[in-house]
């Protein structure tokens, strides 16, 4: 009798598992800081990107301990399943609907009580997402320089409060200019070139300017192959002479093979025949062969410009955090 209710409690599960996978797409929200997202099952296979704690996912599969994702950008690789929280439909819009705060500091943590010496719980990276926490008034729980925060997962811990901010507000104020987009992207210098690096612990080129573009409200896709495609076409013939004056502070200078035209490098212009992009290392070289700085695989390379700035929400390629329904539900 005992082995007979077993079985039946199984084939109940069972069930309830098939019909759940019948009703649609899995989805989940990312609860490491920044989960490596590798092009197979395993942690010796190649790391292609890193989605950010508090993205939505969608789940495509499984391999044992291994979830197969597609982030918003879109990219579609393996992570590990501890760093994703799976949900319901109702779940994730519930959560996406949830107030948040927006982590800005370049890395911070979440610890166990409003103290830094308190224990640690986690982790954080600039563009990090946590539900705020509210009392029984819905007013925001904060404590002595601290703010409470919840982790997609549930788990509840304290976050400097000069760390982070209110993620809505933000969205709906935030105004990007070249001058902003560049700021963020000059925090990066010295971090390290990581190969589907997405953060500032360690960013590819692609992922530099994605990363400056999205603390400005703005998502850009993923890698290069896609950048290439979206925003305003910018005629850069004159570069070739030294003439800098048709590109804007901004722009997107994107390189790769001449005679295939495909692409593999991306870069941000600054201003004065410079870029900043992650190469070795993110650093900022120089479009002019006599300066000391130039990037020597630089103007002969070009293989086009692209204009963010002025080009979002518009139909090319290019969306704002506040229009993804990724991040905000969507009348």
């Amino acid at each position: 009798m005992k082995r007979f209710a077993i079985l039946s409690a199984l084939a109940v599960l069972l069930s309830a598992a098939v019909a759940y996978a019948q009703e649609g797409t899995r989805y989940g929200v990312v609860e490491f800081s920044a989960n490596y997202m590798r092009e197979n099952p395993g942690f010796a296979q190649e790391n292609g990107n890193q989605a950010l704690m508090g993205t939505v996912v969608e789940i495509l599969g499984e391999d044992g301990y291994w979830l197969k994702i597609k982030s918003p950008e879109p990219y579609t690789a393996w992570v590990v399943d501890m760093g994703v929280v799976e949900m319901t439909k109702e779940q994730v819009d519930a959560y996406i609907a949830a107030p948040k705060y927006l982590v800005t500091a370049e890395i911070s943590h979440v610890f166990a009580d409003p103290s830094v010496k308190s224990a640690r719980v986690c982790d954080l990276v600039m563009g990090d997402l946590l539900r705020i926490a509210f009392n029984e008034k819905g007013k925001a729980i904060g404590k002595k320089g601290f703010v409470k925060a919840v982790l997609p997962s549930g788990k509840e811990g304290w976050v400097c409060a000069k760390d982070v901010t209110d993620f809505t507000k933000w969205a709906n104020n935030v105004q990007a200019t070249a001058e902003s987009v560049i700021k963020i992207a000059m925090l990066y210098v010295g971090v390290p070139y990581l190969w589907g690096g997405n953060t500032i612990k360690g960013t590819d080129c692609s992922g530099l300017s994605r990363g400056a573009f999205f603390m400005n409200g703005i998502l850009l896709p993923r890698n290069t192959s896609q950048q290439i495609k979206v925003g305003e076409e910018v005629d850069f013939s004159g570069v070739k002479d030294g003439d800098f004056s048709n590109l804007q502070l901004g722009d997107l200078i994107l390189f790769g093979n001449p005679e295939t035209k495909k692409v593999s490098h991306v870069s941000i212009y600054i201003g004065d025949g410079h870029i900043i992009h992650s190469s070795n290392v993110v650093r900022i070289n120089s479009l002019r062969p006599a300066d000391p700085d130039y990037y020597s695989n630089g103007v002969p390379r070009m293989l086009a410009v692209r204009r963010v700035l002025g080009n979002v929400d518009n139909g090319k390629g290019i969306v704002s955090i506040l229009k993804s329904p990724w991040y905000f539900p969507q009348k």
